[in-house]
Formats: structure tokens, sequence, C-alpha cells
């Protein structure tokens, strides 16, 4: 039997080709347009954000069940000895409660971690962690070795609006500002609570941008910056702007440059634009 298996779930933002590249096993939340519901992904990103423009309706998203669950470790436990699963923060979603049920029932050798992150700040954790796999290392020195991860890894972004925060009850400490009104952006924070946070504002979105580089270079100051992600919602051009910025900033070659999916995009909205950086 295989040795460890890693799972996350699919509001990392992943690629399927990096999944297929770290054998990445996926659970998917859903999305819902009236009475239709999609896994996040089945529905392409580029379709739902023309959708969510058309919609008088903001759309509905739904964690995973616990028989969702328990489908896929009972699969992975007959083939692997042990499961990591690292999931979105608990603070922005039930998904953790779901695995933990599962993992009480199945009384299986299965380590879940909170990742207090969300899209790509989850997604450098979940590539570290097969990283390490794919290393050798045991399960329980990964695990160990991901809490220091996790604090070593921000995750900014800035959005058009807070209407879809506000609207999908995710604005956690995000201050409500005037922002139509004055084309101010606000710059979101991933705390270490696992929730929003505002970090600055800018009269601009190009200025925005240039404030999550300069916050990155507080934030990372005197340590060693190792792996940048940069996603975006419908926002192809900022996004691209933002990667290039970054890479001259920290002659660091992005990793992982893609769309906000379906999930995270119902509470962000269209033109949202962020990154994560990880560091030593």
């Amino acid at each position: 039997m295989k040795k460890i298996a890693l799972v996350t779930d699919s509001t990392a933002d992943l690629s399927e080709e990096i999944q297929k590249e770290y054998d990445i096993h996926v659970i998917p939340l859903k999305v819902r347009f009236g009475n239709k519901e999609y896994f996040d992904h089945e529905i392409t990103s580029e379709e739902f954000y023309r959708r969510l423009a058309k919609e008088k309706e903001l759309p509905q998203t739904s964690q995973p069940t616990p028989d969702e669950f328990d489908c896929l470790y009972r699969k992975l436990l007959k083939e692997y000895n042990e499961i990591i699963s690292i999931h979105i923060s608990s603070g922005l979603s039930g998904t953790l409660n779901s695995a933990h049920l599962v993992k009480e029932k199945l009384q299986a050798k299965i380590h879940i971690i909170d990742s207090k992150n969300i899209s790509l700040g989850m997604g450098l954790m979940v590539v570290q962690a097969a990283r390490d796999i794919r290393e050798g290392l045991d399960a329980l020195d990964i695990v160990k070795k991901l809490t220091n991860v996790r604090k070593n890894i921000e995750t900014l972004f800035t959005l058009n609006t807070l209407e879809f925060l506000q609207k999908g009850g995710r604005i956690g400490k995000v201050h409500s500002i005037l922002g139509s009104l004055l084309n101010i952006k606000p710059v979101v924070r991933v705390g270490d609570d696992g929730i929003y946070h505002t970090y600055t504002k800018a009269r601009s979105q190009r200025k925005a941008l240039q404030a999550i580089v300069n916050a990155f270079q507080e934030l990372t100051r005197g340590r060693k910056r190792i792996r940048l992600a940069v996603a975006h919602g419908d926002a192809s051009p900022a996004g691209q702007y933002l990667r290039e910025a970054l890479d001259n900033a920290f002659d660091l070659k992005t990793a992982i440059f893609t769309q906000v999916g379906p999930v995270i995009g119902v509470h962000t909205g269209p033109g949202t634009v962020g990154a994560a950086i990880q560091y030593e």
C-alpha cells in the first residue's frame, strides 16, 4: 500500500495539472444558481463569472457533506495507510466539521488540518505537504511542519466591491467603505485567525495591486521568500500586472497563476485580484 494520501478541497484553486503532478485528491464544494447545483470547477470560472453578471440573486454555496468525505476517505484507505486532509479556514466554511465527523466515525489515521487560509494561500500549504510526502517524510512530521508553514504564508487580495462579501456573510473584520463612490479599493488580508481583515485601502485598483506588493515586502522582510502564487476573478490583465510586479519585486517567478474558482468567486465577485507568498 502507498503510505500517505493527500486531500484538500476545491477552494484551494489548484489546477488539474498540479493535482495530477502531486497526486492531490480534491473534494469539491458546491455552487447553486437557482435550482441548479454544480460542483466547484464543474462549471468553469469563465462560465461562472458570465452567469454571475446576469443573475439577479447571488448564487449560494455549500460545503461537502459528511457522506462525501466518508466515500472519499474509505476509497483512499484501501490504497493508503494514512490521510492528510487540508481544508479551507474554519472561520470561513464548515468544511472541516464534515471532515472531523467522518474521522471520528472511521477511527483511522486521518490528519485533518485547518489551513486558516483560502484559495492559493491554502494551495501553497497543500503543495508543500505534497512535496514533503514525495520526500518520504512521515505523516506526523509533515503535520508538525505544516504548523510552521501555515504561519509563513501571507494571503492578500483586493476587491472591486465589498458587496459580495457582505451578501455572502463572509465580511469578517473588513470595514465597510464608500468604495463605489470614491473608487477606493480595499486590500484584504487573511489573518492568523483565518478570517478577513482590512489591511489597507487604495484609491484605484492599480494602487491596490502595488499595495499588495509593498505589503509582501514588509511582511516578509528579512525572510527567504520561496514561492509565489497569483489568482484573479475575471480580471486577467490585473492579474498579469500583479504577477509581473511580484516577480520583479522578489526576483522570484510566480509558481501558480490561475483564476479564482466559482465557490470563492461567489463571495469575492468579479475583479478580485490576489496573491499568496510562502517564506521561511
